[in-house]
């Protein structure tokens, strides 16, 4: 575990733990003294003697130059006032240590696996779950930042028990070891009995979180289809049964967590009678004589037990949350592709050279395939589906990589270095636009640098800003997935962003397949004109969508053949 650990948390974050180790030390030394500090005041409170007879005191007391016992206990108790007041700051600021380590480390692991994800290379990508993605981010980051709190709160209150406990046992070994004996028993019990449960509790909650996310994602993507099949209650009785186990896990965990607190009480109670007879049975029933040292176990028992009690709860969050740490180190730990900004230009032709590609070795898609695509053409590929026409366009932008052969631009290879110059050259229209809940102008830009006249300009080639300006212009709001448009409305904002940085290549993956024949014909006489100088990509089904392209190819069994 601590390995992970090491390598998640980056160079300042360990910097920070270990100034909270130190700090925790000083809070440490702080309680213990508080816990010490009673024993005295206590002890001359009751009797004004030892103020003679305790060379300690007697120095202290001449010292401040006190006029009488009764001068110094107030000095002592304004003292212990200021004292309690000062350590309650610290406390104060250990926990606001605590806390922003926690949720700085969050935001930075969140900001990590954020960028990890965006590294991927978009055929591992697409092997992941989005919702599992999304759920490592929002839920399992935030779980290792409890599971880390959890440790550096342990290790502090651990020293804060070595510490009393030393004082405890220079005070009164017999008691303190008697003491000892009965919270260790009871700590081993506790932790021996429960700690698998809530270990396995644990796993089950990462488990059907994953599928709770997984279920969410699915609904909310087919609400269209889950309200035209009635099929709104088997979907809920599935949410229903995963949402019961999640709750289940985190009932139980929550649960068994006050056990600890719930049992030591009741030893530390038991244990107070215990101390209390044992005096009362050793000092002759004298109670000025171990009031003192009562006062000391009881200040020190109410300190113990919740740090123990912290102790206890602080594991079991460790073994609740430990599969986060898991599936965080796992993630992190996926290859990302290391980008270079390596200019290319496209002056001449595109090249496919003995291009061999394949999603699982057992069964290759493509074998020595080549191909050959002079600038300013227009391309279509036609063939079944499943026959690899999306993926050979991937292929050419530069989102797939082939195992073997080389793609070739002006007789350049493409290569990690100038793969990300090569990808800003492409236009892409998908057959599914995402329009996300904003305006045209942002889905336009789609985080890109902001430029009012270049998105009226593309609006216009697009064909849809006359009716965008009968509602409200570029600031019309397009709904979540794009619901307040039609399907050509849509794919005419997708063109819109597809034409926003001026690409020398357009891409269109079957982007017209789902409208109408009507609509089809009059989105495609949009993008005839607007790529006349630009090399067109098309994949199609519909013949009609082709017309106008200078070659045709289909593909049949891995193999490319020109029909036109």
């Amino acid at each position: 575990m601590f390995q992970k650990l090491s390598v998640l948390l980056s160079p300042q974050d360990k910097k920070r733990i270990a100034l909270l180790f130190v700090f925790s030390i000083v809070v440490s030394i702080i309680e213990m003294v508080g816990v010490s500090a009673i024993m005295p005041f206590i002890m001359v409170s009751t009797d004004f003697g030892v103020l003679e007879t305790n060379p300690y005191f007697r120095w202290v007391y001449q010292f401040l130059g006190c006029e009488s016992p009764k001068n110094f206990i107030l000095l002592f108790g304004v003292a212990l006032l200021f004292f309690y007041i000062f350590r309650s700051l610290i406390n104060l600021s250990y926990q606001y240590g605590l806390a922003k380590l926690s949720y700085g480390t969050y935001h930075e692991l969140a900001q990590q696996l954020f960028k990890c994800y965006l590294g991927l290379s978009f055929k591992t990508f697409t092997s992941k779950n989005s919702a599992a993605l999304s759920k490592t981010i929002i839920n399992e980051a935030s779980n290792f930042t409890i599971l880390l709190g959890a440790v550096l709160f342990m290790f502090s209150e651990i020293i804060v028990v070595i510490l009393i406990y030393g004082l405890l046992i220079f005070v009164d070994y017999t008691i303190t070891l008697s003491l000892t004996i009965l919270l260790a028993v009871t700590a081993l019990i506790i932790s021996g009995r429960f700690s698998k449960i809530i270990k396995k509790e644990g796993q089950e909650r990462e488990k059907n979180q994953k599928v709770f996310y997984e279920i969410l994602n699915s609904s909310f993507g087919n609400f269209k289809l889950i309200k035209l099949q009635s099929i709104a209650s088997p979907v809920m009785d599935r949410f229903l049964e995963v949402s019961y186990k999640v709750a289940r896990a985190n009932i139980i965990h929550r649960t068994l967590l006050h056990i600890p607190r719930l049992m030591l009480e009741a030893v530390g109670f038991s244990i107070m009678v215990l101390i209390v007879s044992y005096l009362v049975y050793t000092k002759d029933g004298d109670v000025k004589t171990f009031l003192p040292l009562l006062s000391t176990y009881v200040l020190a028992l109410y300190r113990l037990l919740p740090s123990i009690n912290r102790i206890l709860d602080s594991y079991n969050y460790i073994l609740f949350y430990h599969k986060s740490l898991e599936v965080v180190y796992e993630d992190l730990q996926m290859p990302i592709q290391d980008l270079g900004n390596e200019k290319l230009n496209f002056q001449q032709n595109i090249e496919l050279k003995g291009v061999n590609f394949s999603y699982t070795s057992s069964k290759p898609l493509f074998e020595n395939l080549s191909l050959n695509i002079q600038k300013g053409k227009r391309i279509a590929f036609i063939g079944e589906s499943g026959g690899g026409k999306s993926t050979l366009v991937d292929i050419i932008i530069g989102l797939y990589r082939p195992q073997t052969g080389e793609v070739c631009i002006d007789s350049t290879p493409l290569t990690l270095q100038n793969i990300k110059s090569w990808r800003s050259k492409v236009g892409y229209i998908p057959q599914n636009v995402y329009l996300f809940d904003g305006s045209v102008a942002e889905n336009v830009v789609f985080g890109r640098e902001y430029n009012e006249e270049r998105i009226v300009d593309v609006l216009k080639q697009a064909g849809i800003y006359e009716m965008l300006l009968q509602k409200e212009g570029i600031e019309t709001q397009v709904g979540e997935g794009g619901i307040l448009f039609s399907g050509g409305q849509k794919q005419r904002v997708a063109i819109a962003r597809a034409l926003y940085a001026d690409p020398e290549i357009l891409v269109l993956d079957e982007a017209t397949s789902a409208l109408d024949i009507q609509t089809e014909s009059k989105i495609m006489e949009s993008i005839y004109a607007v790529s006349q100088h630009k090399t067109l990509l098309i994949i199609a089904h519909r013949l009609s969508t082709i017309e106008q392209c200078d070659h045709i190819y289909k593909l049949e069994n891995g193999r490319i053949l020109q029909e036109r």
